[in-house]
């Protein structure tokens, strides 16, 4: 007998007060696999995490678990869930709020102290694991939340907005984290604002604009799929772009924001040349230009029409 997926989401439909949420999503998770989900706010993400998680019920379509129903006890077990908002207790120690949710989450009260020690020792907390938990940094209240939602030893693992407000050092370490759960056959679904790690974390990234799942891939797969060989011009002007300037290079394809001009050019020799005529003809000087391959982020834009962070 073929053993079930972690995650698989079938024909997931959702509304509410008329008002479709989800519509038909579909996506599956494979063990040990990091997928990614992308969208701009309000296309559907919290409600399809909300879902996988048990809290939001769908009208139609099917999600199981590992082959359960969100809601039966064997889905429960097997699930972890890492909200964005950080929820600990903050007059609570690390230790205390590990052994709480650790008793939430149903491990046997055999194995909390040694789930409780493992876990601080995971997040480099056991030296503060008696402090206050109000009294930590942002990054420490990342970590400790992150162990919070994985004490129970969960196979799949809804982490949302993980790294938000925490400083680089922090980040590294959230990174490395979540490369160990990778590594101890976790399957993860990850939302991000932030595309850099989007790239270098994830397996496979679905992008979902207005309940639907618009791209399924990997990186190269999403960028040779949408975008081609196409390359990416960037050029920083060294003023405000004039309208006249800005009406013509519209013209040839390029888009203007501030200062900086994008173009995904299918020529790029030929079509630098006429952007850089075009600032030469509307008497505009060029701060910087480069070229380079493709990115999420361009093939993002491209099929949302909105900036990740927007």
């Amino acid at each position: 007998m073929a053993e079930e997926l972690p995650l698989e989401i079938r024909d997931v439909s959702k509304a509410f007060a008329g008002r479709p949420a989800l519509d038909g999503v579909a996506l599956t998770i494979s063990p040990a696999e990091i997928l990614g989900l992308l969208g701009p706010n309000g296309a559907g993400k919290t409600t399809l995490v909300r879902s996988v998680a048990g809290r939001v019920r769908p009208d139609s379509g099917r999600l199981r678990i590992f082959g359960h129903p969100p809601a039966d006890p064997e889905a429960t077990a097997a699930r972890g869930w890492v909200p964005q908002e950080i929820a600990l207790y903050p007059l609570l120690t690390p230790r205390e709020n590990l052994w709480t949710f650790g008793r939430y989450q149903g491990v046997p009260p055999a194995d909390l102290e040694a789930a409780v020690a493992r876990s601080l020792d995971w997040i480099g907390l056991a030296d503060r694991a008696n402090d206050k938990t109000a009294d930590l940094s942002g990054g420490m209240k990342r970590r400790l939340n992150i162990a919070l939602g994985t004490i129970h030893a969960p196979r799949l693992l809804l982490l949302d907005e993980p790294t938000v407000g925490v400083d680089p050092q922090s980040r590294e370490r959230i990174y490395a984290m979540i490369g160990e759960l990778k590594s101890r056959g976790v399957s993860l679904l990850y939302t991000t604002h932030y595309m850099e790690e989007a790239e270098r974390l994830c397996d496979r990234i679905a992008i979902i604009d207005h309940g639907r799942i618009i791209a399924l891939g990997t990186r190269d797969e999403l960028v040779r799929s949408t975008l081609g060989n196409r390359q990416t011009v960037r050029i920083d002007a060294d003023g405000p772009i004039a309208p006249a300037l800005r009406e013509k290079l519209t013209r040839l394809g390029a888009s203007a924001d501030g200062t900086v001009v994008r173009l995904l050019a299918e020529d790029p020799p030929r079509q630098i040349r006429e952007l850089l005529e075009a600032f030469h003809a509307g008497d505009a000087g060029v701060r910087d230009l480069t070229l380079k391959q493709a990115s999420l982020e361009e093939v993002f834009l491209h099929l949302t029409g909105r900036e990740l962070r927007e």
